[in-house]
């Protein structure tokens, strides 16, 4: 005989979280400062004992670099719509719920700021749904990232009278629809353009942060791995660089782009400790050292523009290959709301069976 309580439950709603870093509301030195404090005061991110942190993120660093943040941020404002991680996800979250149909209730939570893991939650607590499958929208997994918002989630739900049944996709990075958004999204320049190099810039993290992931899970050990980590190791699937390499490598591999042609590496460090290198700003100079004159541009851990791809990759380092002798230097966009990331998205989440008409 059939379990009634598990036919209820399978007839009931589906929730989808989709979680991204967040932005500050406005860019007004004040709103910068109150996101950057709540960013850099997560113990995952800035990991060391909670009275210095207080000290170095709200005696130091908030202060100092809120008005200096403000001013990037005022260059990625729009005035109807915000921030471009934001409303790049409202807009995922809107076409994704149209593709899905009414068994599913897609929901948008930032782990920082507005609008907040708590406010899906609730959405998806006050729709009734059975269960939550939450994708934090980082497609290589680490503790300062994906493991934050899954972290922020389980704190949450874990006070709800009812818990759903929750399911966590960890991370994507090598999707072979996730790959396919950037390599179509590269390819449309290399069909105009010529390139001597290619450049996979990600978002970089402490040493220490992949130390401790080894100490956990992993058989991680850098820097002391000789460098087996850019080999991309299966059995290291949490690493992050070991992640950043296998992406980057399946989208070589599908441009045809050899070895020798394409560099990974890191950016934006922040305080005076060991991040992991390359650092992209070295690896911009030795390019331009060595000659190289036309630079294509990839930052494949983000799946929304943002200051670090827009401002970084795309402004930064764009003057510092120009101003060394480089010829051009183009940034890939991020995949944004592009319908095939909504695809991928479908993917991802294991729902392409529930797809709809527009």
């Amino acid at each position: 005989m059939a379990n009634p309580f598990t036919m209820a439950k399978a007839d009931g709603l589906t929730g989808i979280l989709l979680i991204n870093l967040g932005t500050p509301d406005s860019p007004q030195t004040a709103d910068v400062r109150k996101y950057l404090r709540e960013f850099l005061m997560d113990w995952r991110v800035i990991d060391i004992a909670p009275i210095p942190r207080w000290m170095l993120v709200n005696l130091i660093i908030a202060p100092t670099r809120a008005p200096k943040v403000a001013k990037e941020y005022v260059k990625l404002w729009d005035d109807k719509r915000g921030m471009p991680l934001l409303y790049h996800g409202i807009s995922v979250k809107e076409k994704l719920q149209a593709r899905l149909g009414g068994k599913y209730v897609v929901a948008l939570g930032m782990r920082y700021q507005n609008p907040s893991i708590e406010q899906a939650l609730n959405e998806l607590k006050a729709a009734k749904v059975g269960k939550i499958k939450v994708l934090p929208l980082f497609p290589q997994y680490a503790s300062a990232t994906t493991g934050s918002a899954v972290d922020k989630v389980m704190e949450i739900v874990r006070n709800w009278q009812v818990i759903p049944d929750l399911e966590f996709i960890q991370s994507f990075h090598t999707n072979p629809s996730f790959i396919q958004c950037f390599v179509d999204l590269g390819r449309k320049y290399w069909e105009h353009e010529e390139y001597d190099h290619v450049i996979f810039s990600y978002h970089g993290l402490p040493e220490r942060h992949l130390k401790k992931m080894g100490a956990d899970y992993n058989k991680c050990s850098y820097p002391d791995c000789k460098g087996m980590c850019a080999k991309g190791m299966p059995e290291n699937h949490y690493c992050y660089r070991s992640a950043c390499y296998e992406t980057s490598a399946l989208i070589a591999k599908e441009l045809g782009i050899p070895e020798s042609q394409y560099t990974v590496c890191f950016q934006s460090r922040l305080g005076k400790d060991p991040w992991i290198q390359p650092y992209t700003e070295d690896v911009v100079e030795e390019l331009a050292k060595q000659g190289v004159k036309r630079v294509l541009a990839y930052s494949p851990a983000f799946v929304a523009d943002c200051l670090e791809t827009t401002l970084e990759v795309g402004e930064e380092y764009k003057e510092q290959f120009e101003e060394m002798g480089g010829e051009h230097w183009q940034l890939v966009e991020s995949l944004n709301d592009m319908p095939e990331w909504i695809d991928t998205l479908m993917d991802i989440l294991d729902v392409q069976g529930e797809k709809v008409a527009l």
